[in-house]
């Protein structure tokens, strides 16, 4: 499994319907990509729990093949043609969990980064990580929940989609304005080591 998001900050009186209504048009186009777990299309906007207006889409790739198929095919170049070229994080997926919720369709997300200290041994931060994103797994509402590290800048990547809006989780918080899942199955269940 391998994580990857990018986000497009909007000026603050960006019309956010032009979002929801270019994902209401070709959300769709993503539901059957080979290779993809998930695409959660997200959105957040200023004033409502946001500093900013964000289009920020997060991927969940099963398999590489499908990852660079996007972002060297027709979908990437049409965010690039309309919005430029964003910055593409990613992360080495750690785990992957379905939540009591699974069978819903999820409303909204979050997303925590953070810094593995200096200090800490790695695989005990990882073991740390991996029990926090058992506990969101259990939680009432959610629907899936990932763990996923980047060993470049050691950070550790908590992202969790819910049925409802999201409980008081630290991180940011996102709307879901679809959700593409051709190949979640195929994500594995838990530890991916």
């Amino acid at each position: 499994m391998h994580a990857m998001q990018y986000e497009i900050t909007l000026p603050a009186d960006y019309d956010m319907g032009i979002i929801r209504n270019r994902v209401a048009t070709k959300g769709h186009l993503l539901d059957a990509f080979p290779g993809l777990g998930i695409k959660a299309f997200l959105m957040r906007e200023r004033g409502e729990d946001s500093p900013v207006n964000q289009y920020a889409p997060f991927y969940l790739w099963s398999k590489p093949e499908g990852m660079n198929a996007f972002l060297w095919g027709p979908g990437f170049q049409g965010i690039v043609q309309d919005f430029g070229r964003p910055q593409v994080q990613h992360w080495a997926g750690l785990s992957y969990q379905e939540g009591p919720s699974s069978a819903a369709l999820p409303r909204t997300a979050t997303r925590r980064r953070t810094t593995v200290a200096a200090s800490a041994a790695p695989a005990d931060a990882v073991e740390a990580a991996l029990q926090e994103s058992r506990r969101l797994a259990r939680t009432p509402g959610a629907v899936a929940t990932a763990l996923a590290v980047d060993p470049r800048h050691w950070e550790l990547l908590h992202f969790t989609l819910w049925e409802h809006p999201a409980p008081e989780e630290p991180g940011e918080h996102y709307e879901v304005l679809h959700l593409s899942r051709p190949e979640r199955g195929d994500l594995g269940d838990g530890r991916q080591w």
